[in-house]
């Protein structure tokens, strides 16, 4: 019988170790696809599916090794997806037709809508004289952030209603300013997104019975809100993390519809500064008004409808001249999503 010294036996063993050590190393560099992915904004409620899939290993579940970042809003989001400096991330898909419209060459694509319905809004305040009717806004002072989505898409609402604004005033305040200037009386209302706006004047001491919020979408625009966008080199390169991607994307949704309460715990560990009550409204009111549409039960979360996202990009010409008029497959595909009845949300 053949005897291996000791010593020998121990270089052997040794060297089958760090060869499986580096096998196994191999095999899960490639079981995992690195992916950044930006939020539009802070660690809040409306992330909290993000946080949940994330947490509870949904991401990993995939193959993916996903980092998230905060953002400073849905542009600063939108350009971090379109100059590569992520793989995917939330913005708001009117802003991708303008930015395709400047270039048309830009990197992104929206692969899952979120927001059926947007939570572009006017927030005033019923003592300055606000009311839901439209007339109400004339000779009003307007907090209206330039870099604000819901403020971007004034020059559609007012085409849409045909508002004449020569008696309005806007002035381009600082998106953490806004909801505090209209509490204090600066100004008679704020352009910002229903969730942001309404549940910040909340938490700021403002009663609800003297907010009143202006919801765009119940005033005839057919937009649709934030979405899932992906770089489309990324997407052609790495096509099954797409897909696993929103699969995991679509699960921190449904948990987070069934436990609000939940979903938000996963948040508040990510921003020490956030207060339960506060981004539990946030999330619960998203849900209510911008996810759970009765088109969104009827379909499943994630699509669109071609008639409406057409009529909406009509819509959008009204207040930009479209050098070339964007085709809704240039701007959003549901190629990536999973089933429909995979994406039904039950709460």
């Amino acid at each position: 019988m053949l005897r291996i010294p000791s010593a020998k036996m121990r270089q052997v063993t040794a060297a089958l170790l760090s060869g499986m050590a580096v096998l196994l190393a191999s095999v899960e560099g490639q079981a995992q696809t690195a992916v950044r992915f930006s939020l539009d904004g802070r660690w809040e409620g409306t992330a909290a599916p993000f946080a949940v899939a994330q947490e509870k290993g949904y991401f990993k579940a995939e193959g993916l090794d996903v980092t998230i970042e905060p953002a400073a809003g849905s542009r600063e989001a939108l350009m971090r997806i379109a100059s590569g400096a992520v793989e995917a991330g939330i913005a708001d898909v009117n802003g991708l037709v303008r930015l395709q419209n400047d270039k048309p060459d830009a990197d992104a694509i929206a692969v899952m809508m979120l927001h059926d319905r947007p939570a572009f809004a006017i927030v005033g305040r019923k003592s300055r004289g606000l009311s839901t009717d439209l007339s109400s806004l004339q000779g009003k002072t307007f907090g209206a952030p330039q870099a604000d989505v819901a403020y971007a898409m004034w020059p559609v609402f007012r085409a849409v209603n045909k508002i004449d604004d020569s008696s309005m005033k806007f002035e381009n305040v600082g998106l953490p300013v806004r909801e505090p200037m209209l509490a204090q009386g600066e100004v008679d209302a704020v352009f910002g997104l229903s969730t942001t706006s309404f549940i910040n004047l909340k938490s700021r001491g403002v009663p609800t019975e003297d907010i009143v919020t202006i919801l765009m979408s119940d005033h005839g625009l057919d937009a649709y809100g934030s979405a899932i966008l992906v770089s489309k080199k990324f997407a052609q390169e790495n096509p099954d993390a797409v897909r696993g991607l929103l699969r995991a994307v679509v699960r921190g949704l449904q948990d987070a519809a069934k436990d609000p309460s939940n979903a938000v715990d996963a948040v508040l560990a990510r921003n020490d500064l956030a207060k339960k009550d506060v981004e539990l409204d946030r999330l619960r009111m998203a849900l209510e008004q911008n996810i759970l549409t009765p088109w969104v039960r009827e379909h499943g979360v994630g699509g669109i409808d071609q008639e409406r996202f057409v009529r909406a990009l009509d819509q959008i010409s009204s207040s930009l001249e479209y050098k070339e008029k964007p085709k809704s497959e240039t701007v959003f595909t549901d190629a990536f999503l999973p089933p429909a009845d995979q994406r039904k949300i039950e709460r």
